[in-house]
């Protein structure tokens, strides 16, 4: 018997009822003869409201307590979920992160899984058990829990099934496929049949919240059969295939937008070789992921940088570029929280000229300005007035005839 890795996020589990149609999902799968390890995040908006509670408590919760109070949203939901097979009749357990031994880094949060001990998993799947796991949650080697990043038990679905060997990974969501763009935004949004990893993952990192970057990052590493499906109906799915298994190669595969952006500019920064290193290192030293970077030209010595950084981090980027004011010189700092990203992303953009200019246009012609710039071989990024995002978002799907139903057939939606 093979075995499959489902998982299923907070939405697909946010009450009784909900809980025991996953129940059944996963029975059903169990009974056509696969071993079944299952992945489960906290019930609705359990981690929120952990979140929130806590903020209630201290301006500035410990690192530590923090999460142990948003790791026990999963633990909630896996004895659930294992009673609800239990009424079934089939046997389950439910087994935390640290009974499995998903080892991770020593960061409380935002924690990089390093190691998972498969055997445990092994011996209860062997007995003929469904094994239900906690999502998000790992512990270091000094016995301290730790949580992954909002999202992650996608990342942990991943992780598993890349230790386990498994046959396939199921990512059950609310949704029933990758689409073109949000449908919520874009009413004729095309799912698709198929996207590359390199494809998902920028979308993931680019405003997509269909995927936790991190997992689509293990599953192309180590080779993962990944799937995206929804939690409520048995329609197919997105799989997730490496490049040279596509169908048919896309010009852009899709448009995302990210309003969780803020813009940082130093300004009248002295000119000078390493100063750009200095400024990032410093930065970077504190964990904070910059994004999108852009110098202008030098005058009178000086130029000036801005870049983008995750609003959440705003406060301790401005921190820092306060301290380094000081010590580099630089004349002034500005910010900017009202800006959102917006991006087109496809991996036929590798091939195919005249992208960037298809964009740029489709923008100009609804009388948006572009702030800034980033490329790569298989996406453009724009930085635009927050308020203006859905309106680029549906322009630039238009201008790619993303929702054109003789397209329907280039891949599978995700």
């Amino acid at each position: 018997m093979g075995i499959i890795v489902q998982k299923f996020g907070g939405t697909s589990v946010a009450d009784a009822t909900k809980i025991k149609n996953v129940a059944k999902r996963v029975v059903q799968t169990h009974d056509e003869g696969h071993r079944v390890a299952v992945v489960v995040s906290a019930m609705g908006d359990t981690t929120d409201r952990l979140e929130n509670l806590a903020y209630e408590i201290s301006a500035n919760p410990p690192e530590r307590e923090l999460a142990m109070l948003m790791s026990t949203g999963e633990q909630v939901s896996i004895a659930l979920l294992a009673m609800a097979v239990s009424e079934l009749g089939h046997r389950a357990i439910s087994l935390t992160g640290t009974q499995v031994g998903i080892m991770t880094g020593g960061f409380y949060s935002e924690a990089r899984i390093q190691s998972i001990n498969r055997g445990r998993i092994l011996s209860e799947l062997e007995q003929g058990k469904i094994v239900i796991l906690a999502g998000y949650q790992g512990v270091t080697i000094d016995n301290e829990i730790t949580t992954l990043g909002r999202g992650a038990s996608d990342t942990t679905a991943v992780a598993v099934a890349a230790t386990l060997d498994a046959d396939r990974c199921d990512i059950y969501t609310d949704v029933d496929g990758v689409y073109t763009a949000d449908p919520r935004i874009v009413p004729n949004a095309r799912k698709l049949g198929q996207i590359t990893h390199d494809e998902m993952l920028e979308m993931a990192r680019l405003g997509a919240k269909v995927l936790h970057s991190r997992s689509v990052e293990l599953a192309k590493k180590f080779d993962v059969n990944l799937c995206v499906r929804s939690s409520f109906t048995e329609s197919e799915g997105t799989i997730v295939v490496k490049e040279g298994e596509m169908i048919e190669e896309v010009v852009v595969s899709g448009v995302t937008s990210d309003k969780d952006q803020a813009k940082v500019s130093l300004l009248g920064v002295p000119d000078t070789p390493g100063i750009a290193a200095r400024i990032f290192q410093e930065i970077a030293d504190t964990h904070i992921n910059i994004d999108m970077i852009i110098q202008n030209i030098s005058h009178e010595g000086t130029t000036d940088i801005s870049f983008t950084v995750a609003k959440k981090d705003l406060g301790a980027t401005l921190k820092i570029a306060e301290i380094l004011k000081a010590k580099i010189g630089c004349q002034n700092i500005s910010t900017d929280k009202n800006i959102a990203k917006v991006s087109a992303i496809g991996i036929g953009m590798k091939s195919h000229v005249g992208i960037a200019a298809r964009m740029f246009r489709a923008l100009a012609d609804e009388g948006i300005n572009i702030q800034m710039i980033s490329t790569s071989e298989i996406k453009i990024s724009c930085v635009i007035d927050d308020r203006e995002a859905e309106h680029a978002v549906r322009a630039i799907h238009d201008r790619f005839e993303l929702g054109n139903t003789s397209n329907e057939n280039v891949g599978i939606q995700g």
